[in-house]
């Protein structure tokens, strides 16, 4: 299940707890949407108790701001409300799973 998320305060809510993937992302970007593709057809599945939040960077500068985002897509991974991991560029779904422990 995926929640869009677009202020600091929704940021936060959304990774306080359990397994999060933040997916940093744009309607534009052909990477991104790949990514977006490989999360929901190969890690959900393999997680189901993976959150997945994602955040148009188009729609939410100040949040992708805040984060130092540069470049897209970028995925962020939290386990109850710390970051354990951080990847930029299409990643390997194996990689991701293996952040979370």
């Amino acid at each position: 299940m995926h929640k869009e998320v677009k202020t600091q305060a929704e940021f936060d809510e959304a990774v306080k707890s359990g397994k999060v993937l933040v997916d940093f992302w744009a309607t534009w970007c052909g990477p991104c949407l790949m990514m977006g593709e490989k999360i929901s057809g190969e890690l959900e599945p393999a997680m189901p108790d993976l959150a997945v939040v994602k955040v148009n960077v188009d729609e939410a500068p100040e949040l992708a701001a805040a984060f130092g985002i540069m470049s897209i897509p970028a995925i962020f991974c939290y386990k109850d409300g710390r970051k354990v991991a951080e990847f930029v560029g299409v990643t390997d779904t194996k990689e991701i799973e293996a952040a979370f422990g």
